[in-house]
This record gives C-alpha cells, sequence and structure tokens, in this order.
C-alpha cells in the first residue's frame, strides 16, 4: 500500500506497486486497443484503492500536524524551539500562517531564528492574500449588443470619420391618379349667347298682309 511520505503531500510506492503503475500507464499510451487482462484490472483497482487511502491518511496527518501546532503556540514561550520547527515543517507544506502565527513570531523576533521564520511567514501571507483578492475581483464588463427577440448578427463596421456615409436613397414618389373627367367648363358664347336682331318695320304705304 502506498504511503504519505514527508509534509509535502508526497507518497511512497512498492516495487510490485510501480510495477502495476508503470503496466498502467504504458497500456494508456500505446497505439493499440487491446483489453487488459482480468488480472491486470484487479491490480489497477487495487492500486487506485491504495492511493486513495494513502491521500486520506495524508489528510488525517496534516490535521494533526496542525492541532499540534496551535498547542505549541498556546504553550509559548516555553515552547519556542518545538513551535519553530512545527511552523517551519507546515509552511514547507504549503500552510498558510494565520493573524495568531504572526501575532505570536513579532513577540519572539529577539530570536534570530523566529525572526527569520516571521520574514518567510510574512511572504507567504502576502501572497496568500494578494491571491484571494485577485480571485475575489469582478471580471472586466463588456460591452453586450443585442436585439429584442435573438441575438445581435455581427453588421458591417461603422465608417471611420474620413470615410464619407453613404447617403440614404430617397423613396421614389408615387405616381398621381390621372384626374377624373368632370363637367366641361361652358365657353362664352353659351354664357352669354348673341342677340338677335330686331326684324326690320314694314315699308310704309304697304298694308299689312
Amino acid at each position: 500500500m502506498p504511503t504519505p511520505y514527508g509534509s509535502r503531500g508526497g507518497m511512497a510506492f512498492s516495487a510490485a506497486e510501480l510495477h502495476v503503475l508503470r503496466r498502467s500507464l504504458a497500456h494508456a499510451l500505446q497505439s493499440s486497443t487491446a483489453p487488459l487482462t482480468a488480472a491486470e484490472v484487479q491490480d489497477c483497482l487495487r492500486l487506485a484503492a491504495s492511493v486513495d487511502e494513502a491521500v486520506q491518511e495524508a489528510g488525517r496527518l496534516r490535521a494533526f500536524l496542525l492541532d499540534d501546532l496551535a498547542r505549541y503556540r498556546g504553550a509559548l514561550p516555553g515552547s519556542l524551539s518545538g513551535y519553530l520547527e512545527l511552523l517551519q515543517d507546515a509552511l514547507a507544506a504549503g500552510y498558510e500562517p494565520d493573524p495568531d502565527d504572526l501575532s505570536a513570531l513579532r513577540a519572539l523576533r529577539a530570536n534570530p531564528v523566529a525572526a527569520a521564520v516571521l520574514e518567510r511567514a510574512q511572504g507567504v501571507a502576502e501572497r496568500s492574500v494578494r491571491r484571494r483578492l485577485a480571485a475575489a475581483a469582478p471580471a472586466p464588463r463588456t460591452r453586450l449588443l443585442a436585439l429584442a427577440g435573438g441575438r445581435e448578427e455581427p453588421g458591417p463596421a461603422a465608417p471611420g470619420p474620413e470615410e464619407p456615409r453613404p447617403e440614404r436613397p430617397r423613396p421614389e414618389p408615387s405616381p398621381k391618379e390621372p384626374p377624373r373627367p368632370g363637367r366641361p367648363v361652358p365657353t362664352p358664347g353659351e354664357v352669354f349667347p348673341p342677340r338677335r336682331k330686331p326684324a326690320p318695320p314694314p315699308a310704309a304705304g304697304l298694308a299689312a298682309v
């Protein structure tokens, strides 16, 4: 069974486990699709279960280290040497010092070892704060362009300041309807008919018929 190795998350494998791991990797990388035998499958499953157990054991060891560190910190200054040793192991394993660790180290900065550990712990804490701030920063806002009812399709680029703007075509006038024929306009002769000339008088001495 693989076992945790050190405080940095390492893991130790036996020779038989390394053989199974190497065989599994070779089968995964080879171009052929030949299936594994039943025995090989069982070996891979047992190795995967052992790796899971080792990961859980590493988590338990880390939790024990942090609990032990808190006990030594609470017993300062009498436990100075043990506390500094445990804190350095924790920092090497990726531990981010909390405010209690920084306060304790500042109170013990007269000790040269404590001063060196304080400088290292402050650097780790500063990097951790910058990383959290960068993760919490909002993403840059982008300009959203949308049309009602769907997604806007990319259109032609707008003309630049030096390019003339194309003129919009003017709508053609609709043809006018021809005037409807109405009542004809009367002529002046129809409005004012010529006066008839009076008949000439009968000649004198002639009796009327």
